[in-house]
């Protein structure tokens, strides 16, 4: 029996979630799936400039685990560029730090999926009272607070 996947940590929710070469229409593109964890390792690499051992604790997973995900996300993101190919941010096993509701989709887990995944449609969910509003493009929903109770809204 297979060891059962560890959940990464993440500690941010991209605001852009596609990315296309310019003057090629979408229907004749080929795309390549970046998972949301194989970003974290990109970010935290070539960002943030973080040490593979300290990206990996970050991240609550081991240096090599790190390491093989950060070369899967380089080897996705050059074949995009080299190739033509449309980038999707979708996916993942991966988890907000806390599990307080804040990731996306407010379960405070990955494994995304779904009509909402991939793109800036959808509304924003309060976890206490139930409010919602129209996510607005460009401002993650676990940033705003509820105007009815002040909590922390999550993406519904």
């Amino acid at each position: 029996m297979a060891r059962p996947k560890k959940i990464r940590y993440v500690n941010f929710e991209p605001n852009v979630r596609y990315f296309k070469p310019r003057a090629f229409p979408l229907i004749r593109l080929e795309e390549v799936e970046l998972t949301i964890d194989e970003l974290e390792t990109i970010r935290l690499s070539e960002i943030m400039k973080l040490s593979q051992l300290d990206a990996a604790a970050e991240m609550n997973v081991h240096q090599s685990t790190f390491q093989r995900t950060l070369a899967r996300a380089r080897e996705k993101i050059a074949d995009a560029l080299v190739n033509g190919k449309a980038i999707k941010i979708k996916g993942g096993d991966y988890k907000m730090p806390g599990g307080d509701g804040t990731g996306p989709f407010g379960g405070g887990r990955g494994r995304m999926g779904g009509a909402f995944a991939a793109g800036p449609q959808g509304k924003c969910v309060c976890p206490k009272c139930g409010f919602e509003t129209a996510h607005s493009r460009g401002q993650p929903c676990n940033q705003m607070k509820c105007p009815k109770c002040g909590s922390v809204m999550t993406r519904g």
